[in-house]
């Protein structure tokens, strides 16, 4: 089935259905994404399934459809405390780039690679010297360049789906809510505030989606632990981003944040991967 899907041209094949889906989107009842939501999602799911296939698009699917979830969990009493997302969880355009631009330039790189838009000739001379271009050289370091890539871009989502549930679950369910930075209790939906209940299903949602990256062979098994462990140190470092920055900068919004979130989380999970890869040569 996989072999069909991609011997067609990705980017019919991307166009129909995305267009297919907006347009179901658009008569639900219930509303995921705002109009202008739909349309930057449209591109952005065109974006990941021309560079990563099913394969990312599964992925980014998996985050979409979770965190839409878990953001309608307790949804009256969230309203009620005025906790909860506006527009009721609809994300709009700022929604769906601070959640996945970390996610989409990862995609681009490799949709780059891919392409062999960089390759040079491989009867290229270095200049100054009497040595051909290695070209097996730069195959094995775009090759590796490309698996670091692809687990920047499931740890970004990891750590996004990571994040959603565990400030969605906490604001429903935290029984002890405290602010990350001095331990003292704070009221749910406080910024920067953590509690075990959120945290906990963040580690869970983490492991959910990096497993989906894995089933789709994007990661590896040791993949899948690089961005658990990375969206675990982003998300509270974005938590302390929360509580000591957050409300002394107005350009500093929750979307902003996000972007800054989920880039770490990336940044976290490449880092930690070209550790272990150091270690053990």
């Amino acid at each position: 089935m996989s072999s069909l899907i991609d011997s067609v041209n990705p980017w019919l094949v991307a166009v129909g259905l995305n267009t297919i889906l907006v347009g179901l989107a658009w008569i639900v009842p219930k509303k995921l994404l705002t109009p202008a939501g739909l349309l930057h999602a449209w591109f952005l799911a065109i974006l990941i399934w021309v560079t990563l296939g099913w394969q990312g698009y599964a992925v980014v699917m998996f985050y979409f459809l979770v965190g839409s979830g878990v953001t309608r969990i307790g949804m009256a009493q969230k309203e009620a405390e005025g906790i909860a997302e506006k527009r009721s969880g609809a994300r709009g355009p700022e929604n769906v780039w601070g959640s996945a631009l970390t996610g989409a330039l990862c995609a681009l790189g490799v949709g780059i690679i891919n392409s062999g838009f960089i390759v040079p000739n491989p009867q290229f001379l270095v200049p100054n010297t009497s040595a051909y271009f290695d070209f097996a050289q730069y195959k094995s370091l775009s090759t590796s360049l490309q698996s670091l890539l692809l687990l920047g871009y499931v740890a970004s989502f990891s750590t996004k789906l990571a994040d959603t549930t565990a400030s969605e679950v906490g604001k429903a369910y935290g029984k002890s809510t405290f602010l990350i930075t001095t331990f003292q209790p704070v009221p749910r939906g406080t910024e920067g505030a953590v509690s075990l209940e959120g945290t906990l299903a963040g580690i869970v949602a983490s492991v959910a989606i990096a497993f989906v990256g894995w089933g789709v062979g994007l990661i590896d098994l040791l993949g899948v632990a690089w961005c658990v462990l990375a969206a675990f140190i982003a998300n509270n470092l974005e938590s302390v981003i929360g509580a000591t920055l957050q409300s002394k900068y107005t350009w500093l919004t929750n979307e902003v944040v996000n972007i800054f979130n989920t880039l770490i989380g990336a940044i976290a999970a490449v880092l930690l991967a070209w550790t272990w890869i150091s270690i053990i040569k």
